[in-house]
C-alpha cells in the first residue's frame, strides 16, 4: 500500500431515494462536460435529520447506455472517481445533492481522464454553490453604456 490516505464515500453521502433524484432533476442546475452531466441542488436543512449537513451524490445510468454489465461498469468507474475527489466538496457548509449522469463514452475513456473530469466538475459545482446569489447584479448594472 502507498502512503496516500484512502478517500471515503460513506453510505450517508449516497443519494438513494427516487424523490430526491427527481427533485434535483426538476429544480437543480446542470453542469455539462464531455463524458457526464452533473445536476446539483442545495437542499433545505431538515431540523431532525442526521444528514442535514453535507453532500450526497447519486448516479443515474439508464438502459440506453447498454446492458447491465456495461451499466454497472460505468457506475463503478464514476463512483470511484467521485470517491477519490469527494474532499473537494468537504468545505461546503450547506446541504447539497448532486446527481451524475454519465455518457456511454465513460466505458472507453482512460480512468485518469475520467477522474480529472470529475474533479473539474466537482470544483465548478463547489465554486457555483459558494458564490453569493446576487454576485452578478453589479456587473449587469456596470455593463450598460452611460449614454443609453
Amino acid at each position: 500500500m502507498s502512503g496516500i490516505p484512502r478517500a471515503k464515500f460513506p453510505k450517508s453521502a449516497h443519494l438513494l431515494k427516487h424523490a430526491d433524484f427527481r427533485r434535483v432533476y426538476e429544480n437543480g442546475r446542470r453542469h455539462f462536460s464531455g463524458n457526464l452531466t452533473a445536476f446539483y441542488l442545495r437542499r433545505p436543512p431538515e431540523a431532525n435529520s442526521a444528514d442535514a449537513a453535507g453532500v450526497r451524490v447519486g448516479f443515474t445510468v439508464g438502459k440506453p447506455l447498454g446492458g447491465s454489465v456495461d451499466r454497472n461498469r460505468i457506475r463503478r468507474r464514476v463512483r470511484e472517481a467521485v470517491r477519490f475527489h469527494m474532499s473537494l466538496l468537504s468545505g461546503i457548509s450547506e446541504p447539497l445533492d448532486i446527481v451524475i449522469n454519465p455518457k456511454k463514452s465513460v466505458l472507453k475513456v482512460e480512468f485518469s481522464v475520467l477522474s480529472e473530469e470529475v474533479s473539474r466538475t466537482l470544483e465548478v459545482i463547489r465554486q457555483k454553490i459558494e458564490r453569493p446569489t446576487n454576485a452578478g447584479t453589479p456587473a449587469k448594472a456596470g455593463s450598460q453604456s452611460p449614454g443609453a
